[in-house]
């Protein structure tokens, strides 16, 4: 097969690793700059051009498109998809999963547990987005923030009406959460191929943080998840459409909730950490699936 990896970076450890699996198993692949490519958008015959030459003959593309390219990177995927390749994420799965509005509306709509989340745009009502999330402490998220960027724990009233009054007046996005004080600073990190869970890892923040994230000097740890976290990964990614996820959980008084669910999760904590050859399987769930184009999709 020919598999092309949209990545920006081909030196990062993820894109390395599927370049390694998928030429040990003898498909031909080729790292594409998401960037260079563009499209000619036509009813006859998309195509996609990359450095002056067509793009053709790719049996499916497993995309890797970073935060800040979300918008022509799944126009890109899109194309591919209008050219009968198949993607490991698709176009909409992306989009959807990295909206975290969308996302977390998407999964309360289909009963997903969740922390309770508060979203508005006026000033006039930041008293009464806190007092629906249960008052402070409480996170403050940025919802184009990525690995923890933009994420504030504001530990009183004062702070938290500072802060988002701070945010607003810069126009931009935010969320208002509840903060789970049980979780410790731990969140529990399931990576999904299809309809399984293939690997969970424990992350914990360093000290004096509460952002777990590995990026942010998290330290991370095998974990073996409960039934109950298992279902509710597989299901977060079912509804996103994602056949390849990242589903960040948190352990609360009530249950597990889902945090986010990320549609480009990295390879180099789960693997390093489980010792389990993630990349591999995903190569092998193309194999398995790229010829009938099947994969599971949301419709929302």
């Amino acid at each position: 097969m020919k598999i092309g990896i949209l990545s920006q970076e081909p030196e990062t450890y993820s894109t390395r690793r599927l370049l390694e699996a998928g030429a040990e198993k003898g498909h031909e692949m080729q790292v594409i700059d998401t960037l260079r490519c563009y499209m000619n958008i036509t009813s006859s015959k998309p195509r996609i051009h990359y450095m002056g030459q067509p793009l053709s003959g790719y049996d499916a593309v497993i995309p890797r498109i970073g935060a800040s390219i979300t918008f022509y990177g799944s126009a890109v995927v899109r194309q591919f998809e209008m050219m009968g390749v198949f993607p490991v994420n698709g176009s909409l799965a992306i989009t959807r999963s990295r909206d975290k509005l969308r996302a977390l509306q998407l999964l309360s709509k289909k009963g997903v547990g969740l922390p309770i989340t508060g979203y508005a745009r006026s000033p006039d009502d930041i008293a009464d987005v806190i007092k629906m999330v249960g008052g402070a402490p409480l996170v403050i998220k940025l919802l184009e923030g990525t690995q923890g960027i933009g994420v504030v724990l504001a530990e009183t009233r004062n702070e938290a009406e500072s802060v988002i009054e701070a945010f607003l007046g810069l126009n931009v996005n935010i969320m208002v959460q509840e903060y789970i004080k049980e979780s410790g600073g731990e969140d529990i990190r399931c990576f999904v191929v299809g309809n399984r869970v293939v690997a969970a890892i424990k992350r914990k923040a360093k000290e004096g943080e509460f952002r777990s994230n590995l990026h942010r000097g998290g330290k991370a740890t095998p974990e073996k998840i409960t039934p109950e976290e298992r279902r509710m990964a597989v299901k977060a990614a079912r509804i996103m459409g994602l056949c390849v996820a990242g589903v960040d959980i948190l352990r609360s008084d009530r249950g597990p909730l889902v945090m986010e669910v990320n549609s480009s999760p990295g390879l180099e904590g789960v693997e390093t950490t489980t010792g389990k050859d993630i990349a591999s399987t995903i190569i092998e769930f193309i194999e398995k699936n790229a010829k009938s184009g099947k994969c599971i999709r949301g419709n929302a």
